[in-house]
């Protein structure tokens, strides 16, 4: 019996394909002209970008206005909760008291 294996999601396929182009394009800038060929089609392309950026700004900036007191409020809470002051005295301790061993040896 074939083994069968599942469609790959929408998810799944752009992050593939995230990191392929994130895997390749030092080497595609390694080739002779590749800056000459980035530059003009970001020239050709960078007015349609900035017409769909223009689009979706607005939106996302209300989103986010909307959204950031209660993050700000949620980090807060996160940081009173967590005892990084003493955890980091701690660490602090630990490596004189380890400087300390060493020198006397």
């Amino acid at each position: 019996m074939p083994v069968r294996i599942p469609r790959a999601k929408t998810s799944e396929l752009a992050t593939f394909g995230f990191a392929g182009v994130a895997g390749f394009a030092p080497f595609y800038m390694m080739l002779p002209g590749a800056e000459e060929r980035l530059a003009s089609q970001t020239a050709r392309w960078a007015p349609r970008w900035e017409r769909n950026i223009s689009y979706f700004a607005p939106p996302a900036q209300r989103i986010a206005q909307r959204v950031e007191p209660r993050v700000e409020k949620t980090v807060k809470k996160i940081d009173n909760r967590l005892p990084l002051e003493k955890m980091a005295k701690n660490v602090d301790r630990r490596i004189k008291s380890g400087i300390d061993k060493m020198s006397k040896e």
